[in-house]
């Protein structure tokens, strides 16, 4: 039986700026329900590389596909299509809004009223904004309805998750999720991301925080200067190893695990040395 394809595979993505090779020849791919680490220094090609994904920017080379499919990548509105969605530290979240206007912006919920008059329908959309918070992500928002501004930032970071969940997202890109959050906020958030996982969404995690990333990810795939060097089961790296990856003691370190073992939860092969993998 052939392996499942992946939910994206990306393969030989080079991006340019002038005479800057932002991207080269890189290969990257995440299977439903997958976590994925993407680590690297500052100008390593994270950034360039969701950009890429997300349709920000259109790669110079290399080809997309998407559940198997071949596709383009364009636009925002074309990442959204095929149900990618991006949260960035700053979440564009409306501040004076509460939860449930945040979490349906864009896609309000109406009922007509007199069979003519078209308007918000605010109790809908609560009800349905406390259950997605609740079931899907453990977070119970019932009652708390006051602006967006006033609630912590692991409360904001849930009602992004909610939205782009009500958005029936396949893949969550989460850029530096836990940065700024108290212990207890990161833990949730930890949880949520399990969550997803749980519910078959793939997640793609940026973060210079190894610990959080060791806690979370599934897989870990590291960039160096434009070029992919590490992609290797959370099982089979240290955190010295992953360090080493990205400031280039360590020149690679690559395994090519089944697609199967990088499913749900998966740890890749356990019983292997991950230096013999290089």
């Amino acid at each position: 039986m052939a392996p499942p394809a992946p939910l994206l595979e990306l393969k030989g993505i080079t991006k340019r700026f002038g005479g800057l090779r932002a991207l080269a020849d890189v290969d990257f791919s995440i299977q439903p329900g997958e976590v994925v680490a993407l680590v690297g220094e500052n100008g390593a090609g994270k950034s360039t590389l969701i950009k890429v994904i997300t349709g920000i920017h259109t790669a110079d080379a290399g080809t997309i596909r998407f559940r198997g499919e071949p596709v383009e990548i364009r636009s925002r509105r074309d990442s959204q299509r095929l149900g990618i969605e991006v949260l960035y530290q700053e979440l564009s979240l409306v501040g004076v809004m509460n939860a449930a206007q945040n979490v349906f912006l864009g896609k309000e919920l109406t009922k007509t009223y007199l069979g003519i008059f078209e308007l918000l329908d605010n109790h809908r959309m609560r009800l349905e904004a406390e259950r997605i918070l609740l079931e899907q992500l453990g977070m119970g928002f019932k009652g708390r309805w006051e602006p967006i501004f006033q609630m912590s930032g692991g409360q904001r970071q849930a009602v992004a998750l909610a939205r782009a969940i009500y958005a029936k997202a396949s893949l969550v890109i989460l850029d530096e999720p836990m940065a700024s959050l108290g212990v207890e906020e990161v833990e949730r958030t930890i949880q949520i991301i399990q969550r997803l996982r749980a519910a078959g969404v793939a997640v793609i995690v940026i973060s210079h925080n190894l610990e959080h990333i060791f806690a979370v990810a599934d897989r870990m795939v590291v960039l160096r200067r434009g070029q992919k060097v590490g992609d290797v089961p959370k099982a089979q790296v240290t955190p010295e190893q992953a360090i080493a990856l990205m400031v280039g003691r360590l020149e690679s370190l690559i395994v090519d695990a089944p697609p199967a073992e990088r499913t749900v939860g998966g740890e890749g092969r356990r019983g292997e040395d991950a230096a013999d993998a290089r």
